[in-house]
């Protein structure tokens, strides 16, 4: 999409389908009135109209549909990478500095250090991978709340090739709400778009097209920042891994999704939504599951508004409040409650609620034997004034 060299004279029938500059871009017509949305990282000064929004949306998506491809966004911080400031680096993080990779040839390092941002950033393992098999499966966005030319220095970390994203990196300087992200500034359908983001509350208008991330924490800033009173993976001198870890799991999602809604739907392909397939596959993770939970909720909100009991059926699993012969799992923080007990005696899993949550990260059921409750004394229950068994 050239819009900056398509200016040229026209008639006074023109339409103005969009600007540049405050200047038709069709007839060169200087426009007194601007309306429509700004697409400034496509080109400077650069507003479509509505109308001509629909248009392009309706003529790409028939072109990658006959490319068996999708819309990805992206999200950067905690999905892709982790970034910090390097005053805020600890003592435990120094010997980083000394370990940053080349920036004369991104594609062989993950982690930079760039001084002239006094910043030092950490890619995620398998993010190459992980960009150059979706690239085949999708037209890929960046959109990141950080500015702009922080966003423009982590695509050419990612993207030295100028191969996967192009133009395509959105920054919260392009958007139309603060502190929210939408897909008004980008020019996909959204029945054909899937994001990737470590924050479902900024796409309060997208959840369905939502894939929560679990976050990158590699510095010890970022583990501060979410208020994890924990070393991070740099001061433990590990990190994450590259063939089981966030991305590579997510990768076999998309690719499932993908497949599905080329391969398997039986409507016709223009009418396709990847939301429900999306809504389908995670329908798939914890299918035949009957979960009551005990010691997990404040007793002054209803048990169905806790995020938990939402992300369980949202998972395929069935939530009850009752106990019952069909029940196959306790999901409790106090392995000393009644229905705690009750698992036990009626050889039910008993499990902490970080089972759910990893599931839900992993698009996988979990071995339950790997999140066991613990007996916690009252005092040392966090939630012990305020919760009570359910």
């Amino acid at each position: 999409m050239l819009y900056c060299a398509e200016v040229s004279l026209g008639t006074d029938n023109c339409p103005h389908p969009g600007s540049l500059g405050g200047m038709c871009y069709r007839c060169g017509k200087r426009l007194e009135e601007e309306s429509g949305v700004t697409f400034s990282y496509i080109c400077k000064g650069l507003r479509l109209g509505n109308d001509e929004i629909d248009r392009l949306r309706n003529t790409d998506m028939k072109h990658l549909l006959r490319h068996r491809k999708l819309y990805l966004i992206l999200d950067l911080d905690h999905t892709l990478l982790n970034s910090t400031l390097l005053l805020h680096l600890t003592p435990e993080e120094d010997y980083l500095k000394s370990q940053a990779d080349s920036l004369q040839d991104v594609s062989k390092g993950s982690l930079f250090m760039l001084a002239f941002m006094n910043m030092m950033t950490k890619l995620r393992p398998f993010v190459h991978t992980f960009l150059k098999e979706a690239s085949e499966m999708f037209e890929m966005y960046i959109y990141t709340m950080g500015d702009r030319p922080y966003a423009l220095e982590m695509a050419k970390l990612l993207d030295p090739s100028r191969e996967y994203f192009n133009a395509r990196v959105i920054s919260r300087d392009d958007g139309t709400q603060r502190h929210q992200k939408g897909l008004d500034v980008v020019l996909g359908q959204e029945s054909a778009v899937l994001i990737l983001d470590d924050t479902e509350n900024a796409w309060t208008k997208h959840r369905d097209n939502l894939i929560l991330m679990e976050r990158y924490h590699f510095f010890a800033s970022s583990c501060r920042q979410f208020g994890y009173h924990c070393q991070s993976l740099s001061q433990l001198r590990s990190d994450e891994s590259e063939l089981e870890g966030a991305l590579a799991s997510v990768l076999k999602v998309l690719k499932r999704i993908h497949n599905i809604f080329f391969d398997e739907l039986a409507n016709d392909l223009a009418g396709r939504d990847v939301r429900q397939v999306l809504k389908m596959v995670r329908g798939e993770v914890l299918k035949g599951c009957k979960l009551v939970f005990s010691h997990v909720f404040p007793t002054k909100f209803p048990a169905d508004t806790h995020y938990l009991w939402k992300m369980a059926e949202q998972l395929g699993a069935t939530c009850s409040i009752e106990l019952d012969p069909s029940v196959t799992h306790v999901v409790s923080t106090d392995a000393r409650t009644e229905k705690s007990r009750w698992a036990a005696k009626e050889a039910k899993f008993l499990v902490d609620p970080r089972w759910i949550e990893t599931a839900n990260f992993l698009w996988q059921r979990q071995p339950e034997e790997n999140f066991p409750v613990q007996q916690t004394k009252p005092e040392e229950n966090f939630h012990a004034k305020q919760m009570k068994d359910q």
